[in-house]
């Protein structure tokens, strides 16, 4: 990935903590957008200047397209998306309020159809690209208390599998990674570390997505990768 133009969204969260180390440690030149600027410093604080100086940081709303489309026209290329932005917010299904469901599809599915539909138009300018969603175990398990999260990963696994159709005879990959639990400090604050140890790494992680983004991962696409841990 060395000296790749790397649109990696949710670099300042909880999982792109651990992903954009990795990401820079390959040599890439990475472009964040963020909402708060107290998450940009606390990423600062884990990452060497020399690598920090490689990163651009680019206020946007994922969920408004003007924004995205704003985004992805600032880079000079699209070379990688890594996109890992999503949450979710439990609850059973006679009692999920509507508000709740559309705002999980927002923060899951729609902001993937954005940034990857422009992400792509830029890729196909110049014939190469490697797209890498998140989406999640329970996409393919799912489970009670996440119905909304679990039909939203599953629409992303759907929408990047099509990608991966629709440039099939182009030097653009599009692939998906299904993480189980990912040891977070959100994750430890909300279930506890008993099992932490169990749970996905970040950084190992990382190195799935960092392995799709490169060059040599140009045969696969269209894959849903499990990385499950040992939960």
């Amino acid at each position: 990935m060395k000296g790749k133009q790397v649109l990696l969204t949710g670099g300042t969260g909880g999982l792109g903590r651990g992903v954009t180390p990795v990401v820079l440690s390959k040599g890439a030149e990475v472009t964040i957008p963020y909402r708060s600027a107290k998450e940009v410093e606390n990423l600062k604080s884990l990452i060497p200047p020399a690598d920090f100086a490689r990163i651009k940081f680019i206020e946007t709303d994922l969920t408004q397209e003007k924004s995205v489309e704003n985004l992805v026209n600032s880079m000079e290329r699209v070379d990688v998306l890594i996109h890992l932005v999503g949450g979710f917010s439990m609850g059973k299904v006679n009692e999920y309020e509507f508000d709740c469901w559309k705002k999980d599809f927002d923060l899951n599915l729609n902001t993937t159809f954005l940034v990857c539909k422009h992400s792509l138009r830029r890729m196909l300018e110049n014939d190469y690209g490697r797209i890498i969603t998140i989406g999640s175990r329970g996409a393919v398990e799912p489970t009670g208390q996440l119905a909304a999260y679990c039909a939203a990963k599953a629409g992303v696994v759907a929408f990047t599998r099509a990608i991966a159709d629709e440039t099939k005879d182009k030097n653009i990959t599009a692939n998906v990674v299904l993480p189980s639990i990912i040891d977070t400090p959100s994750n430890r604050q909300a279930m506890g570390t008993e099992n932490a140890d169990k749970w996905v790494k970040p950084e190992s992680l990382a190195e799935v997505i960092c392995f799709l983004g490169s060059e040599i991962a140009k045969d696969t696409s269209g894959a849903v990768i499990p990385v499950y841990g040992k939960a």
